[in-house]
């Protein structure tokens, strides 16, 4: 909290000196000096949540990449959370690895990198050789963290206390957050991530085009995950380099791979940002980080999905009877349908049309709607619930929109949903792929 407290004044600082020093300057000189006191703010925020871990620091990931009325340069200081966040010291690294698997790095591994290649939220990555030769990649538990994570779903819980009085009113705050929890509890476990990518390995074994990193067991416990090295470009790596052509397989990818899991496997991962992925020259995608899993319980996703359905037959008042009964909406709301479908129907524009291209704009002006709690959704917004069933899917649809609004990728989007929906015929090459692989492994 006080980390946060001390962010914010010297945000407002900034914010000060940036307005005495452009009075009577020209109006352009003023937008460039709005633009740097936001990218100096959020160099600093990007800094503070790095060194916070935890809740905190997924959040930040999230939001620097979703909010696209952020400067370029603001935006690319909060995409370092997404791997490069100060690492913890190599002896403390050792520590871990050596209680877990019972001797020194170097010795449990023929070759051990003490510098971390990569930090997050939960753990940082060291690279490393096995005594047979295979490369490997070794996640290793920050110590503490659990102790974090619990102060921090403290202050969550207040946060979205202090927030449905404001905006959300009829949020069940004690059921978002115990939900949130729920996730990042197992993400606390490093064998349950294991455990998760294994069976997202064996689901999609022998897929085309998506790509999930074997788990090496004998190697990985609680607090110590090691699986295989995966080669391949970062986010900004593949975004300045790509082909068009490889974009759009990349994007599409993705895409699908979030469609498939939620609809097709029943789990899904919940965290969506470009850190999870390895992007290769050829726009195919490595999936990484299967930490935080969303399980659809019995009946969960059938009683959600026709919401969705509701919205792809623009029909707002079958919309507003779904969502009174999922508890979206209390009963005797009182509210215009076409005002709720109008304000929930945002995030789904791309689906209600027959061509569609995500652009940044798009992500920043539904966003924008989105949040706007005293705007022309006021109403709705003061009224409505999320259920704690939607809380990580809501994160999946936000995170890949923004993904595709960045690789300004237009596609068939309404008609490939519907193959995942009501089994429509394949739109494209790689829905064509994915559809003969399923034919195949159902036989």
């Amino acid at each position: 909290a006080s980390r946060l407290v001390r962010v914010a004044v010297r945000g407002g600082g900034r914010a000060a000196v940036g307005k005495v020093r452009t009075v009577g300057r020209s109006q352009e000189r003023k937008d460039a000096e709005a633009a740097l006191v936001v990218t100096k703010a959020a160099q600093d925020i990007a800094l503070e949540l790095g060194q916070m871990k935890g809740v905190m620091m997924k959040a930040g990931q999230l939001l620097g990449f979703i909010l696209e009325a952020l400067p370029d340069d603001a935006q690319a200081a909060l995409a370092t959370l997404q791997a490069d966040a100060p690492p913890m010291a190599s002896e403390v690294a050792a520590a871990v690895v050596r209680q877990e698997l019972g001797d020194d790095p170097e010795r449990v591994f023929a070759v051990w990198n003490p510098n971390a290649v990569a930090a997050a939220s939960i753990g940082q990555v060291h690279r490393a050789t096995l005594h047979d030769g295979r490369e490997v990649a070794v996640k290793v538990q920050y110590p503490g963290i659990g102790d974090a994570l619990d102060a921090d779903f403290a202050n969550a819980q207040s946060m979205y206390a202090f927030m449905s009085m404001f905006a959300l009113k009829g949020l069940d705050t004690k059921a978002l957050v115990a939900e949130l929890r729920d996730r990042m509890q197992d993400e606390l476990d490093y064998s349950i991530e294991a455990a998760n990518q294994q069976a997202f390995a064996a689901s999609y074994a022998g897929h085309p085009y998506f790509r999930i990193p074997r788990v090496v067991s004998e190697l990985s416990t609680s607090k110590v995950l090691t699986t295989e090295w995966v080669d391949g470009q970062s986010w900004a790596q593949f975004f300045a380099n790509a082909t068009p052509e490889a974009r759009q397989r990349a994007g599409e990818i993705v895409w699908r791979f979030a469609q498939g899991s939620v609809h097709e496997l029943g789990m899904f991962n919940g965290d969506p940002h470009p850190g999870n992925y390895r992007f290769h020259p050829d726009g195919s995608v490595t999936f990484l980080d299967f930490g935080l899993i969303k399980r659809w319980a019995p009946g969960e996703w059938a009683a959600l999905s026709p919401s969705l359905d509701a919205i792809l037959d623009r029909d707002p008042g079958r919309l507003v009877a779904v969502m009174e009964q999922l508890g979206f909406l209390p009963l005797g709301h009182g509210l215009n349908p076409a005002d709720v479908f109008a304000y929930v129907s945002q995030p789904y524009l791309p689906y209600l049309a027959n061509e569609f291209t995500f652009t940044r704009e798009f992500v920043r002006d539904s966003v924008g709607a989105i949040m706007d709690v005293k705007g022309p959704s006021k109403a709705v917004v003061e009224k409505l619930n999320m259920p704690a069933s939607f809380v990580i899917l809501d994160r999946v649809v936000w995170g890949v929109s923004a993904l595709l609004g960045k690789l300004e990728l237009g596609l068939p989007w309404r008609s490939m949903l519907l193959e995942y929906r009501r089994g429509a015929e394949p739109q494209t090459e790689l829905g064509c792929l994915h559809s003969r692989w399923r034919e195949h492994k159902e036989r």
